[in-house]
């Protein structure tokens, strides 16, 4: 059975294909336009059978990287401009691969849509919101349980906003979000801020003092700006 590069873990034939599909996608080998090696010579350097390869490729093409016409050679899709939110759920698994132009739209995304959606849950159940802000934030210096934190508090909204097309966009951006969230957490001016909007949240949850919706936005701002001013 393939390995990861690493030797790591074990896999399919067909998840080692688009693995190696996708990094040679990501990483430039087959820029935007590009045409992929015949399928006999691409089943063949992969180490896989052709009907895997079909597979794989079609798998590929629904979620935006290629374009599979009869006849004609599989081509490379401009994946940031042609891809859905699949891509976004794949990216989450190469995160190497995320530049920081990305990383910058994707923050911009959420700067965008949550304020919209945080009045919206308040206004349908500010109680459960109150209830979750409740709870003992995480002890200590440990980013995974920060962003885990962090980050279900906003599907608490999504899910309270009673939005499913919202739902299933987040939905798919929690990979990313983990990911980017756990880096973002290992700062402590980053977990410092995160407790002072929670508190400043709850606040205008329970004393129906101030706009949520505003409050948001400019945590979601500030948060932005401390991610772009990492080094």
């Amino acid at each position: 059975m393939p390995l990861l590069d690493n030797g790591e873990k074990p896999m399919k034939p067909a998840e080692y294909a688009e693995h190696r599909i996708i990094e040679a996608i990501l990483d430039k080998s087959y820029g935007p336009g590009d045409a992929l090696p015949g399928e006999r010579v691409l089943a063949q350097s992969l180490g896989v059978t052709r009907p895997t390869l079909r597979e794989t490729l079609q798998r590929l093409a629904r979620e935006g990287w290629v374009s599979i016409a009869h006849g004609k050679p599989t081509r490379v899709n401009d994946y940031l401009a042609q891809g859905g939110l699949g891509i976004l759920t794949t990216l989450a698994r190469y995160g190497d691969y995320l530049s920081g132009d990305m990383i910058g739209h994707l923050l911009q995304t959420r700067t965008l849509i949550l304020p919209g959606i945080a009045r919206q849950a308040v206004e349908n159940d500010g109680d459960a919101i109150l209830a979750y802000l409740a709870e003992p934030l995480p002890e200590g210096r440990e980013p995974v349980a920060f962003a885990r934190y962090d980050w279900d508090l906003q599907l608490l909204m999504v899910r309270k906003a009673r939005n499913p097309v919202m739902g299933m966009i987040f939905n798919d951006f929690t990979p990313v979000y983990l990911l980017l969230c756990e880096r973002y957490f290992t700062m402590e001016e980053a977990r410092a801020r995160s407790r002072t909007y929670y508190k400043k949240l709850a606040a205008v949850i329970r004393d129906k003092d101030g706009d949520v919706r505003l409050l948001v936005e400019a945590s979601m701002q500030e948060a932005k700006d401390i991610w772009e001013a990492m080094p």
